[in-house]
């Protein structure tokens, strides 16, 4: 969400006068393996470049380069987001390293910002470049806590559902929130959805105090199948 909020912050623009679509900032998802090519490729999808004369299998990695270099350094580019960069972790040491080194090369070639953005693992993906680590500051994104901003969080929340009742949840209930989710954002926001489908269904039309103590995780519904098979069969 950070990522797009600034995408659209510093959206393309165009020059009338150059005739150039100019673009600040780039925002790319890492391919879900560490390939270059592919990289590039998509790159080339982002920007708009149009397709070439050599079908996509027959451009090598040097002339994709080439032309990744060119078009980039012509848009004027300033700043390049990578999205799920843990990615990198599903090729070989030897595939992950080369990955590392095109996005240094990037970085140094067009001397624009360089921001790659995933999950906890993204850290481990990056500090396989010595080097890159060096330039990139680690930023964790923490978790919400037992505060007044996480109470307003979900109030603001519960209002912009789709439910005829206000709720009115009392102090545990929002802890027992936090200790549902572990304060993770995108749980707490799968919980208040699932609640407020319930509550539209059942007819309550609000999310109950009882409701939030019964409700069961998501990501725990799927657990130890096994287990849940062999208790259904007994």
């Amino acid at each position: 969400m950070i990522a797009r909020n600034l995408s659209r912050k510093y959206a393309p623009e165009y020059d009338p006068a150059s005739g150039i679509t100019r673009t600040p900032l780039l925002l790319l998802q890492a391919p879900p393996a560490p390939d270059e090519r592919r990289f590039y490729l998509h790159i080339l999808a982002a920007v708009g470049a149009p397709a070439t004369a050599l079908s996509a299998r027959a451009q090598n990695v040097a002339s994709l380069e080439v032309r990744v270099i060119a078009l980039l350094r012509d848009l004027g580019l300033r700043m390049i987001m990578i999205d799920e960069v843990h990615n990198l972790l599903a090729g070989t040491h030897r595939e992950q390293r080369r990955f590392l080194n095109v996005l240094r090369y990037l970085s140094n070639e067009l001397e624009v910002s360089l921001v790659c953005l995933g999950v906890s693992e993204a850290v481990d993906a990056i500090r396989g470049d010595i080097q890159l680590a060096r330039r990139l500051d680690e930023h964790h994104l923490p978790n919400w806590r037992d505060d007044a901003e996480f109470s307003d969080m979900i109030q603001t929340l519960i209002a912009a559902m789709p439910l005829e009742k206000k709720s009115n949840l009392k102090v545990k209930s929002l802890k027992q929130v936090l200790a549902l989710t572990g304060g993770v954002t995108s749980r707490i926001f799968a919980l208040v959805k699932d609640l407020s489908i319930d509550a539209i269904i059942t007819g309550e039309e609000c999310i109950t105090d009882d409701a939030i103590a019964k409700w069961t995780p998501v990501w725990s519904r799927h657990a130890n199948p096994h287990r849940r098979l062999q208790k259904s069969r007994v």
